[in-house]
This record gives C-alpha cells, sequence and structure tokens, in this order.
C-alpha cells in the first residue's frame, strides 16, 4: 500500500479534518506569516489558534520558527504527499474493484437476457 506510518497518517488526516486549519493553511499558502496574523481572520482567541497551529505542526504540515517573540509559521506542501499517496492508492483499489464489478453485471445481464430468449423459443 502507501509507504508511510498508519499514525503518521492518521495525525496528517486529523489535522486535514478540521476547516480553521484548512483556512490556516491556505493562508499560509500565500506565504509566511505569523500566529498573530494567522489569527486575524478568526473569531477566537489566540490560545485557540496556537493550539490549530500545534495540531498543524505535529502533522508536519507547517513550520514555526520564532524569532524572539514573534513567530513565524511557513507551510511544508511535501507533507501533503502522503496523503496524495494514499488517496491514489485507494482511488486505483476502487477503481479496479468497480471496473470488474461492472464486468460483472454485464456479463449477468446477458446471461439473464439468454435465459429469457431460450424459454421463449420453447
Amino acid at each position: 500500500m502507501v509507504d508511510i506510518q498508519s499514525s503518521e497518517l492518521d495525525l496528517l488526516f486529523y489535522a486535514l479534518s478540521d476547516p480553521t486549519r484548512r483556512q490556516i493553511l491556505s493562508k499560509l499558502n500565500e506565504g509566511v506569516s505569523t500566529v498573530g496574523g494567522l489569527a486575524g481572520p478568526f473569531r477566537m482567541s489566540l490560545a485557540a489558534i496556537s493550539k490549530h497551529i500545534k495540531i498543524l505542526e505535529k502533522a508536519n504540515l507547517l513550520h514555526r520558527k520564532k524569532l524572539g517573540r514573534i513567530h513565524e509559521c511557513s507551510i511544508n506542501p511535501g507533507a501533503l504527499k502522503s496523503a496524495e499517496a494514499c488517496i491514489q492508492f485507494y482511488t486505483q483499489f476502487w477503481n479496479e474493484k468497480l471496473d470488474d464489478f461492472a464486468e460483472h453485471l454485464e456479463r449477468e445481464g446477458k446471461t439473464k437476457i439468454e435465459i429469457k430468449n431460450r424459454k421463449r423459443n420453447r
């Protein structure tokens, strides 16, 4: 399957599951920002934003650099590669299963039509 620890993937998808954290990542995609700058658009305390940032940091989705009292955050887009690999694996898996299922249904449909035709011809 995907070459990544399950716990790492769990952290990654957990971090991405929250809309606030996704908005933070979207903001960081525009460039480096301070924690205060990230907190600006949200109606929550700096402590609450800091908790979200810690989750993103733990999932390796962002890097935080301390410059005295200022904390600068930047996005780590490489961390999304493992999520992409996981999604691609399951997409391929389910596409193959659905193709097999469609073929099965097609064969079954032809079989039923053949049975009906035999009954009519008797």
